[in-house]
């Protein structure tokens, strides 16, 4: 959940909620503003805007202004036009409806992008670097999207398996090892079963990185890194899952990219060999066209 979400759904006492309600008024003001500040602003005293951060999470006021300044840019930056949940109405002709699509998944890839932290995305790298074993943990539409990720990074190598039945996922994740990293994908992070199968890798000493939402979930704060996904979708009122799957997709892209990238010659090397060993595939385009491939070779003349 949103820290203004917090903010407007959490029971407070009279002071705190003048503190609360300025805040959801004034999120752009609160730049440099002190503890001591803001309670004359909101005529209390700094005992409870420091009760009011505690109760959200934090350690005091200015934790809790830099998250919230973080989160109050990030809500109003990129999406500004295209409306993430109803990106198109039943005016718009095909063309138009094709270029706000186009719009769209340029603002969800500069949408995610704001939300990775090279410190982050470096520990993701290693969590997956360092495991034996990694299992990714996502289902239905995730489950498909993470098939593409899963075979990419088996064919150079890295051992990954998906789990995407509930009723598996929690056995599996009950047989982890220390050397397993358990890959969990939840926009909600508050996926029931997945929760069960974060404390059973945890139990087991395995690893978990996941890709949630940015707000605070259960499963982010159990997890030993989290990259988030771009957060702009409700649950239901919206037309498709437009950005939340361009967002998966993307950052699956892009923990493969970086594992790739640290051995980066040898997996070249080793698709390419894969390749002349074994694809037959044929084209008459020559942009595509491999020079010296085995193309128009059955695949099993290409394995003899």
């Amino acid at each position: 959940m949103l820290i203004i979400e917090h903010l407007k759904a959490m029971t407070f006492s009279d002071a705190e909620n003048q503190i609360a309600d300025y805040l959801i008024k004034h999120p752009h003001e609160l730049d440099q503003l002190t503890t001591q500040n803001l309670a004359n602003f909101t005529h209390t005293n700094p005992n409870s805007v420091i009760r009011l951060a505690k109760k959200l999470g934090f350690d005091g006021w200015t934790s809790l202004r830099t998250e919230y300044q973080k989160e109050w840019q990030y809500l109003n930056s990129h999406f500004n036009v295209i409306d993430a949940n109803i990106p198109f109405d039943n005016k718009d002709d095909v063309i138009t409806i094709m270029h706000k699509l186009a719009q769209l998944e340029q603002n969800t890839i500069s949408d995610t992008v704001s939300l990775v932290e090279r410190d982050a995305l470096v520990k993701a790298r290693t969590l997956l670097l360092e495991a034996n074993q990694i299992i990714v943990f996502a289902s239905l539409t995730n489950a498909n999207i993470a098939t593409d990720f899963i075979t990419k990074m088996r064919r150079i190598g890295m051992p990954v398996t998906l789990s995407s039945e509930f009723d598996i996922s929690v056995y599996e994740a009950y047989n982890a090892s220390p050397d397993t990293c358990g890959l969990i994908i939840s926009y909600t992070g508050e996926n029931a079963t997945y929760i069960h199968c974060g404390k059973f890798l945890k139990e087991k000493g395995a690893k978990i990185l996941s890709l949630t939402n940015m707000g605070d979930n259960q499963i982010a704060r159990m997890s030993d890194c989290n990259l988030s996904i771009t957060t702009r979708e409700r649950l239901y009122s919206k037309i498709g899952n437009f950005t939340s799957n361009t967002s998966i997709i993307y950052l699956l892209d892009l923990l493969y990219s970086v594992v790739f990238a640290a051995n980066y010659q040898k997996n070249l090397d080793h698709l390419i060999q894969i390749g002349q060993a074994y694809d037959g595939r044929k084209t008459t385009n020559a942009l595509i066209e491999e020079a010296g491939s085995l193309a128009g070779k059955p695949a099993y003349e290409v394995l003899e």
